[in-house]
């Protein structure tokens, strides 16, 4: 396939503009282009940059998927006021985490100046997100868009036939690369799970419990890099509580292309489940919330994800985690430890959910010892279920060794057992070290 624009998110120019700039002479009534610069302000405040614990992101998100469309004048002066309204009432609710957050206190003074311009009543109706787009890839699909545009299509005409690979990230975190190894890892902070031609995929990975090396996902943020006359760059950021169903520009498919609907976003389950097809690379997206953390799946075909250079850096689908941040947990799967109540207290409660004893069983056990947390059973049963959705070979479902070769010291503190040197060795070291200063 040609190659795309290849690009980040961090280097559009709008970033280097101030954030409050656009306020600059909005207070006039009836200013045509104050509502346009509240909506490229709300594109600026929703790039990741934005901190974490504050949602202004999925209030700019909302704001924009509401007011696409609509012209200033007449009647949609009505649309604006309710969705300003409803824009105002999200800031309002993540106030307390954004105090002090620049992007935030802009946005509440534009939010005022637009409101006074248009003669809104700070009472009054509140508009909701966007209605969900239709998630069959037919009608989705424009019948004339370019054939490039539609992966699958593409090879047939060229007498060829896709070969898919998946890759999964779920738990304490649990990592399944696109080879099919199985890894335990801490990879605390932000780390990439892919970097190639067309896709940037990144996990943000916080600390469970304070007292041990535990971490899971609390943000996924994902780049669809421009392609052809099919798909803009878009950038997709999901964090804990916050699973929005658009982009972080408040679209919710490829942009303006011709075949902008080969790429689209699709609520499955209110605020627990979104699924983003990009037909042009023939790749599906899966990302869920299972208690307060996140959980990443992802089809894609061999060709798209062996299109990178070599100085596109770490990709821990592709390559797996690095060793010395990988964990051991097999002990768990001693039989001294599995006669343990507290053991098999958390194996009854993944075998209701997880009755096949492989991998995802275990991981499950691990995390439940770790963490206490029952909603880390269901992050291990969605995984499950997503890899009989997403993977191509059904003999493969199931995984029941992990990758080997770990460094000293990796093992999980709550599955170590030690074991007392044998008396007969004590006596022989005991009298190694009498015997050699007079040697």
């Amino acid at each position: 396939m040609p190659q795309p624009r290849a690009s980040r998110a961090g280097q559009s120019g709008l970033c280097a503009t101030p954030v409050w700039a656009g306020w600059m002479g909005m207070g006039r009534r009836d200013d045509p282009s104050a509502h346009r610069l509240l909506q490229i302000l709300a594109v600026v405040l929703c790039l990741p940059a934005v901190s974490c614990q504050c949602r202004i992101l999925k209030c700019n998100s909302e704001y924009l998927s509401a007011t696409s469309g609509l012209h200033q004048g007449g009647e949609e002066s009505l649309e604006f006021c309710v969705a300003l309204r409803a824009y105002s009432q999200c800031t309002r609710r993540t106030a307390r985490a954004c105090r002090g957050d620049l992007a935030y206190h802009s946005a509440v003074h534009g939010i005022e100046d637009l409101m006074s311009q248009h003669n809104c009543s700070k009472v009054g109706p509140t508009h909701g997100p966007a209605p969900a787009q239709p998630t069959s890839p037919d009608s989705m699909v424009h019948s004339d868009a370019p054939e490039t545009c539609n992966y699958e299509k593409s090879l047939a005409q060229q007498g060829r036939q896709a070969n898919y690979t998946h890759c999964g990230l779920f738990g304490d975190p649990h990592l399944r690369t696109f080879s099919d190894d199985f890894q335990t890892c801490k990879v605390r902070g932000a780390w990439p799970l892919i970097d190639n031609n067309y896709l940037f995929v990144q996990v943000t990975n916080v600390a469970v419990v304070h007292s041990s090396s535990a971490t899971a996902a609390s943000k996924i943020t994902i780049i669809f890099k421009s392609f052809q006359e099919c798909v803009e760059q878009k950038v997709y950021q999901a964090e804990t509580d916050d699973l929005p169903v658009a982009f972080v520009d408040g679209s919710r498919n490829g942009g303006d292309k011709h075949g902008a609907n080969s790429l689209w976003v699709a609520e499955k389950a209110g605020g627990q489940h979104i699924e983003i097809q990009a037909r042009y690379i023939g790749t599906t997206v899966v990302v869920r919330q299972a208690g307060r953390y996140l959980t990443f799946a992802i089809r894609m075909p061999e060709e798209i994800m062996n299109s990178f250079e070599e100085n596109q850096g770490l990709q821990l689908c592709l390559r797996g985690c690095p060793t010395n941040e990988r964990m051991d947990w097999a002990l768990l799967q001693g039989s001294g430890h599995q006669d343990a109540p507290v053991h098999r207290s958390a194996a009854a409660k993944c075998k209701d959910k997880l009755p096949v004893e492989d991998l995802y069983f275990w991981s499950c056990v691990f995390d439940l010892l770790t963490t206490g947390d029952m909603n880390f059973t269901l992050a291990a049963y969605y995984a499950l279920e997503d890899v009989k959705i997403l993977h191509s070979n059904k003999d493969r479902f199931h995984i029941y060794h992990r990758t080997a070769d770990l460094p000293p010291g990796n093992s999980c503190p709550e599955a170590t057992v030690r074991h007392p040197l044998p008396f007969g060795l004590l006596l022989l070291l005991c009298w190694l070290c009498c015997s050699l200063p007079h040697l």
